[in-house]
C-alpha cells in the first residue's frame, strides 16, 4: 500500500511540474504605413508689380533696368524644372493696354507692343541645361541695344502650363527627361553651398529698352528672330501691362 501510495504521489507531482512549464502565446500585429507625399514648393519675394516708368528721352535710349527685383527659392522632393513664361490676356503676342495718352489718331502710333520686349537675367546658370540649343536660360548679361540674338527675352506663350519645348530657355532644367535638378532646397547644403548661392536660389533683373523712336529694337525671340516694331511705326504712348509666370514642375 506505500508503494502504491507513494507512485502516486510521484505521478502527481510529475503532472503538476508539467503543467507549470508550459507556455500560453498570444499576439497582436501594427501595420506601420509611411506615405511620402511629393512636394515642389516655390518661395518668390520682391514686389508683385514692377514698373517701368519712361520720363526721359535717355530712358528711352538706355532703357530701364530693375536689379534683384525677383528672387526665386526651390525646394522639392523629386526632381524639377523651373522656367518663366510671359503672356497677357490676349495671348502671348503682345502686352495689354490699358491706357491711352493723347488723343490716339496719330496712324504710325501702334499699341501692338511685343512681349518679347522684357529681357531678364538670372544670376547664376542653368545647373541642368542637358541637350538645350540655342540660349539654355537667361544667364547672359545685359548688352548695349539694339540686341538681336534672343539671349535675354523672356519666353513668350499663349499657355504658361505647357513648358517649353526642347531649345527655348529654362531657369533651370529643360524639356527633356535628362534635363532636370534632383530634389533637394536652398535651406539645405547641396555639395556644400546652400543659400543664395546653390543651384536653389535665383535672382532675377529685368530690362526694358524702347528706343527712340520707341521701336523695341531687342525684341527677339529665342531663335533671333527679331519681333521689334515695323519701319515706320513706333508705339502709342499710354499704360501697357503684361504678366511673368514662374512655373516649378516635376521633371518629366
Amino acid at each position: 500500500m506505500k508503494k502504491i501510495l507513494c507512485g502516486a504521489a510521484i505521478l502527481a507531482a510529475m503532472g503538476i511540474s508539467s503543467n507549470a512549464n508550459a507556455q500560453l502565446v498570444d499576439e497582436s500585429n501594427v501595420t506601420i504605413t509611411m506615405d511620402l507625399q511629393p512636394i515642389l514648393q516655390l518661395n518668390m519675394t520682391g514686389p508683385s508689380n514692377i514698373d517701368f516708368v519712361f520720363d526721359q528721352i535717355s530712358e528711352y535710349v538706355g532703357g530701364i533696368t530693375q536689379y534683384g527685383a525677383t528672387s526665386l527659392q526651390v525646394s522639392s522632393t523629386v526632381s524639377w524644372d523651373l522656367y518663366a513664361v510671359g503672356y497677357s490676356s490676349t495671348g502671348a503676342a503682345n502686352w495689354d493696354q490699358q491706357v491711352i495718352y493723347g488723343g490716339g489718331a496719330d496712324p504710325a502710333a501702334i499699341d501692338l507692343l511685343p512681349i518679347t520686349a522684357l529681357e531678364m537675367r538670372q544670376d547664376k546658370a542653368n545647373p541642368a541645361p542637358g541637350a538645350a540649343t540655342n540660349f539654355a536660360d537667361y544667364n547672359a548679361a545685359f548688352v548695349t541695344s539694339p540686341v538681336l540674338t534672343g539671349s535675354n527675352n523672356i519666353y513668350a506663350s499663349a499657355t504658361p502650363y505647357v513648358r517649353p519645348v526642347d531649345g527655348e530657355k529654362y531657369i533651370a532644367g529643360g524639356n527633356l527627361a535628362v534635363d532636370f535638378v534632383v530634389g533637394g532646397s536652398y535651406l539645405v547644403a547641396q555639395a556644400g553651398i546652400y543659400g543664395s548661392g546653390s543651384s536653389y536660389y535665383y535672382t532675377i533683373d529685368y530690362r526694358i529698352v524702347p528706343g527712340l523712336p520707341a521701336t523695341f529694337p531687342n525684341a527677339a525671340s529665342n531663335a533671333g528672330v527679331t519681333a521689334a516694331l515695323a519701319p515706320g511705326t513706333y508705339a502709342q504712348p499710354g499704360v501697357y501691362t503684361m504678366n511673368v509666370k514662374y512655373v516649378l514642375t516635376e521633371n518629366q
